[in-house]
């Protein structure tokens, strides 16, 4: 099944800096409730200019294990596989949820390399077109019922895209800030989860770890599902 996502990646951004998969082949080729999406793939796209979607691509169908997944085996920045930045995070909700993190479908809405969203190359919102077709193939082939969208960014066009407008759900941080994650739903029961980004908020911490409101998502989805 992943071969057939992979011919709804654009051919004009094949040779660009930057990747479409965070997962491999075993999470891109079996149901699953649960789809991850970031913003876009971080880093200096000129220092990573070789580090092309078609070379990344080809990495994770030919090369990578089938469960594989970048949050946990992969080396970000040249330290331990998992270890770095906002994997432990991610891993850390996986964990709880008890889900193997090579399972997950995850990617990013746009998959060009910046190193900050006003960086991209372009226009945003015509990349995140762009890319859309991969995700909404993703979506209904695999049946995803809840999708958990690192940051505002990635959760305003996810629900808007998936017409996700009714907030249902939300966790606010324990703590001064008080930094709040939503669950927005729409008219067939689809929960998109607006999380607090991992590079910012530290989803291992009790007072800031909005896993239980991804726990709550997958729930009324499965209710849903069931009348």
């Amino acid at each position: 099944m992943i071969q057939d996502f992979v011919k709804l990646i654009p051919g004009t951004l094949m040779n660009r800096s930057g990747s479409v998969f965070y997962s491999g082949r075993q999470a891109f080729g079996a149901p699953s409730e649960l789809y991850v999406l970031g913003i876009n793939p971080g880093g200096n796209a000129q220092e990573k200019h070789r580090e092309t979607l078609r070379i990344h691509t080809d990495k994770v169908l030919y090369r990578e294990p089938e469960s594989w997944s970048a949050y946990r085996d992969e080396s970000w920045e040249g330290r331990a596989p998992g270890t770095w930045g906002m994997q432990p995070r991610v891993l850390h909700l996986f964990a709880r949820l008890g889900i193997n993190p090579g399972a997950v479908p995850s990617s990013n809405v746009v998959f060009v390399r910046s190193a900050r969203k006003a960086s991209l190359e372009g226009d945003y919102s015509e990349l995140a077109t762009e890319c859309w077709p991969f995700h909404q193939a993703v979506i209904e082939e695999l049946g995803v019922r809840v999708i958990v969208c690192l940051g505002q960014d990635a959760g305003n066009w996810a629900r808007g895209r998936m017409g996700a407008t009714r907030c249902v759900d939300e966790f606010r941080e324990k703590n001064c800030r008080e930094w709040t994650s939503r669950t927005y739903a729409n008219v067939d029961g689809l929960n998109v989860v607006v999380a607090t980004h991992p590079s910012r908020a530290d989803w291992t911490c009790p007072a800031t770890d909005p896993t239980a409101l991804v726990e709550r998502a997958l729930d009324r989805s499965r209710r849903f599902s069931d009348q």
